[in-house]
Parts: structure tokens; C-alpha cells; sequence
């Protein structure tokens, strides 16, 4: 099927991208910023984005002096020789032009490469046609999931699960923009596919269970749609009571270290000595600091003092400051780490993993639990790759584990990125076979070493200048990039680009809902059978 040529190329740089005058029946209004496009060169095809647009005349005096009252049939015959659009396309990716007599369309897929070079002048731009999109981004099936469709044209938009999952990556944007809505379909795809077991830290419960979305309508939560696949753990022991809850979470003051106390500093309104006082009750009591510091009478902060040199006022506060902690109804004096040790056994068979904090959803409970927690899963993660290094068994090697994380800004803000073990894990690039999904309103809140070690970027729309920065850093072609997102709508359009899709595009996601959940849920799992013989049934 032929192609609707747009426009031809008039000027360019290999770095600034390309010049294309648009054809006199092509309106600007028929095009959109982030537009997906093809370029016809004589011995490449070159798969682009539209990353501008511009009107200009070639008679100055119509720009001088426009016309009062010009009828369609005036405006129709200086469109394209007196007046004309323009638009600028960055260069993307790039094909050899197969021969069509010995391989037919829709067969490129291994010839798609880096862009090296450009067309020479007169190159026809192009409107990308659904076989184009399939050459791009991959047919649904396997890894590949459907996540949306282009804004001008009905096809399937897919990521490719198996390499989203081997990054971390961020999903960002405004209030409102639907993220946890864009999570649960990316989470459905992982789970469908297998391409690696979740852990999702569910701080407003929205997850597990139906959840009323902003219009009003129930949405299935995850346990509904994939059933037992999904276990669900609760920090609320009432919430626990009232819904199909598998495990109910206590946290021992013994398990709580000193990482897991910085982290809530702002919280807390700890004071600048806190670290070394914390550090010196621990060199006294060991794993029971927490707890004897919350029993210390006025007479104990004394004695404790005089032995350890501590201000006593330093101490005092501290004391006031954590008692906030032990007064959390989920917070025991003494627990062990079996139920936690019960979660990555569950995970490594399979199973995914949802952490509700029903009414504590406070950022204190969030940040307290989540650190925590994932600090023990790591450490097992990291014994189980340890231990398949040194045996080389397959049935020893850990499913790639995903961890979930909302309002990351305050687990990877520059102030604790380097402390928590969220900073270590988005530092390591799976290391350990274990990598963040992030979701936040403020990127500009996480430090920027972090932003950059992201390796898919899923981004709705973002209003603050800094934020959207954030989001760009590290990405080339920035330019292009900022006007895509400056152009989003409020809802239900995002930007991806990174590892899991092979040149940015702007997409309207797709509807959460009765056809989403029975393409997902209902059928049998589709997966290749290479993911299946590695990690066994």
C-alpha cells in the first residue's frame, strides 16, 4: 500500500535534524508534535519524528500586510506558493532499502539500525502506515505487549517486556495524568508474559482490589484479574480482616536500622546529630537500639550518656522523635525475618507480590516499610545470584525481580539517594537481577544520577520546566523531545522512550477496562518458549 507523501526534505544537518517543506494539500492541523514519519531516501529508509513545526511565505509583503478578509479560494491557491508549511524531523532510526523482488515488506525487522547518515535534498516525508509501526516497534505476542496506539492511526504500539524488565525505569507525570492506571497495564504485561515477578509497594491501595477511578467507574484490581498468580500482603490488620488478604506484615523494632530512620528525617524533623547518636547507641546495644532507646527512662538517656559521651539533649530528642515509630500499631518489639524470607520464596516460584498499608499511608509507614523490606529482598536476591555463579545451574538463577515504588522522589531524593538500597538497586542496572519501577509527580525530586541510570521513561504530562529537565536527562534529540511533551494532553498520553522501544514516540495509552481485563487475564498466557525453558515451569 502506498504511502501519503507529506512533504519533500529542503534543508538539514546530521545534528539538528531535517528541513521538510510540506506538500500545498497537507495542513499542519493534520499533523502533531512526536508524529511518527518516514523518510524515503534513495538507499535508506529513515524512520523519524516530528519534532516541530513553522508557516512561512516567500513574499514578505503577505506577512507585512496579510489580506482582511481572504476567501478559501484565494487561501487555496497561495497555499504552497506564496504561503507553506514547514516541519522539522529528527532522524530516528534507519534501513537499508531491501529489494522489494526478494524481500518483501514487513520482513526488515534485523535491518533497522543507529542513524549514520541522511538523505540528500528532495527526500519524500512520508505518513508511517501500520506495517512501518510493526517494522519499529514489534507485533504483539510473547514480550512484546501492547500498550497503545499512535495519536493519528489505530495500531498497536508494544513494549518489549524483556528488556524494560533488565533496567529500571520511571513512570512520571502531573497529578491526574492516570500513572497508576499506565502501572497496572504495565504490571498485567509483566505478569501475563512472565518476564519477571513484581514486588509493588501499594502505598494507597489501588493494586490489588477494585479501586473507584476519578470518573467515577470500579476498576479490577490485579488479584482479580490474574487470581492466585497475585498474593497480597497487608500492613493494616483491620483492611486484612475485611478483604482476601494472605498475609498480614509486622515489622520488629530489632529489624529497623539506621538507613531506615535517616530516610524519614524530614518526616521525623530529626535533628543533624541524629546519625552519630544512632551510631553510638548501636555500638552499645546492637540490633535492640531502637528498642532500648524508646524504653530509656530520664535516668537510663543519663547513664547512657555519661558512657557514650552523647549530648543529652541530642538524645532526648531523638527518643521523642522515635517513639512516633514505636507507637505505629504494625511495629512489634521483636519479629524475625521469616515472613519477609516467605515473600521472596513466593516470588522465586513465581508468584507476585502487592504490599498494602491500608490506613498507615502516611510517607513515614511507606518509606519505614519499603526500605526495609527491600533491603532483606536484595540480600537474599544477591545470595541466590551468588549462588548460581558458583554452580551455573539453571534451576539456581533467580527470576528478575521488578519492585515498585510510588512517590520515589522521597526514597532517591540527592539528600538519600546514596543511602537508600532503592539508590543502590538504580545504581546497580541489575546486578543482582533486581530493578525499580518508579512512579512520581516530581522528577525533578530524584537525583540525577539516578533519572540517568533509568532505562525506559514512560511520561504523561508535566507542566514545571525543571521536571520535565528531569525526565530528559541523558536522552539526545532533547529538543524534540520537549516539545512532544509540552504537547501532551492531560490524560491518557505519554512519551515512551528508552530500552524497551527503539525511538521515542507519543502514544494514547490503552483503555484499562471488561477488554483489557480478558485479554490479560482470560486467555492462556501467550509466551515464548525460550522464557519458558529458562526459569522451568
Amino acid at each position: 500500500m502506498q504511502r501519503k507523501r507529506l512533504g519533500v526534505v529542503v534543508d538539514g544537518t546530521f545534528n539538528e535534524g531535517l528541513t521538510v517543506r510540506l506538500d500545498s494539500g497537507v495542513s499542519t492541523e493534520d499533523l502533531r508534535i512526536g508524529d511518527f514519519a518516514i523518510v524515503e531516501g534513495e538507499e535508506n529508509r529513515y524512520f523519524s519524528m516530528i519534532a516541530d513545526m513553522q508557516l512561512r511565505t516567500t513574499d514578505q509583503s503577505i506577512a507585512a500586510d496579510p489580506p482582511r478578509d481572504i476567501s478559501p479560494f484565494v487561501a487555496q491557491a497561495l497555499a504552497g506558493t506564496s504561503i507553506y508549511g514547514v516541519v522539522q524531523v529528527d532522524l530516528r532510526l534507519m534501513m537499508k532499502k531491501p529489494d522489494p523482488l526478494t524481500v518483501p515488506r514487513g520482513t526488515e525487522e534485523e535491518q533497522v539500525q543507529p542513524v549514520r547518515t541522511i538523505p540528500m535534498h528532495f527526500a519524500e516525508l512520508c505518513q508511517a502506515d501500520a506495517m512501518d509501526f510493526a517494522t519499529v516497534f514489534g507485533k504483539e505476542g510473547g514480550l512484546n505487549f501492547w500498550v497503545g496506539t499512535p495519536l493519528t492511526m489505530d495500531t498497536h504500539i508494544c513494549l518489549q517486556l524483556d528488556r524494560l524488565v533488565e533496567r529500571s525505569s520511571g513512570i512520571f507525570g502531573q497529578t491526574g495524568t492516570g500513572k497508576s492506571f499506565l502501572a497496572r497495564i504495565v504490571l498485567s504485561g509483566i505478569i501475563r508474559s512472565d518476564a519477571a515477578v513484581n514486588l509493588i509497594f501499594d502505598m494507597h491501595n489501588e493494586y490489588a482490589f477494585d479501586k473507584q477511578s476519578e470518573d467515577g467507574v470500579w476498576v479490577r484490581g490485579l488479584r482479580q484479574i490474574f487470581g492466585s498468580q497475585v498474593m497480597v500482603y497487608s500492613l493494616d490488620e483491620k483492611a486484612a480482616a475485611r478483604q482476601n488478604v494472605d498475609v498480614t506484615l509486622q515489622i520488629g523494632l530489632n529489624q529497623i536500622e539506621a538507613e531506615d530512620v535517616l530516610l524519614l528525617a524530614e518526616e521525623l524533623n530529626l535533628r543533624g546529630t541524629a546519625e552519630a547518636t544512632i551510631g553510638l547507641l548501636r555500638d552499645l546495644h546492637g540490633s535492640r537500639w531502637l528498642a532500648q532507646l524508646i524504653e530509656m527512662s530520664p535516668d537510663d538517656l543519663s547513664s547512657f550518656c555519661e558512657i557514650s559521651g552523647a549530648h543529652p539533649a541530642s538524645v532526648a530528642a531523638l527518643q521523642r522523635q522515635l517513639r512516633i515509630i514505636g507507637r505505629r500499631s504494625y511495629i512489634v518489639p521483636q519479629a524475625d525475618f521469616s515472613v519477609i524470607d516467605d515473600m521472596v520464596a513466593a516470588l522465586d516460584r513465581g508468584r507476585h507480590i502487592i504490599l498494602q498499608f491500608g490506613r498507615h499511608n502516611r510517607i513515614l509507614d511507606y518509606a519505614l516499610v519499603a526500605n526495609l523490606v527491600t533491603r532483606r529482598v536484595r540480600q537474599l536476591y544477591r545470595e541466590k545470584v551468588e549462588r548460581y555463579e558458583q554452580s551455573q545451574e539453571p534451576s539456581d538463577r533467580p527470576r528478575p525481580l521488578m519492585i515498585t515504588i510510588e512517590e520515589a522522589h522521597k526514597f532517591l531524593n540527592p539528600a538519600v539517594a546514596r543511602q537508600t538500597i532503592f539508590g543502590q538497586i538504580a545504581r546497580e542496572m541489575r546486578k543482582y537481577h533486581v530493578t525499580l519501577m518508579v512512579i512520581d509527580q516530581r522528577p525533578s525530586g530524584i537525583d540525577g544520577e539516578v533519572i540517568s541510570q533509568l532505562g525506559t521513561r514512560i511520561t504523561g504530562r508535566l507542566t514545571e520546566a525543571r521536571d520535565i529537565d528531569a525526565v530528559l536527562t541523558g536522552v539526545s534529540g532533547r529538543r524534540a523531545l520537549r516539545s512532544a511533551l509540552e504537547s501532551l494532553d492531560t490524560r491518557e498520553q505519554v512519551l515512551l522512550m528508552g530500552h524497551a522501544v527503539p525511538m521515542p514516540i507519543v502514544i494514547q495509552t490503552r483503555k484499562y477496562d471488561e477488554d483489557f481485563y480478558r485479554a490479560v487475564g482470560a486467555e492462556k498466557r501467550s509466551v515464548a518458549q525460550d522464557t519458558i525453558d529458562l526459569f522451568g515451569e
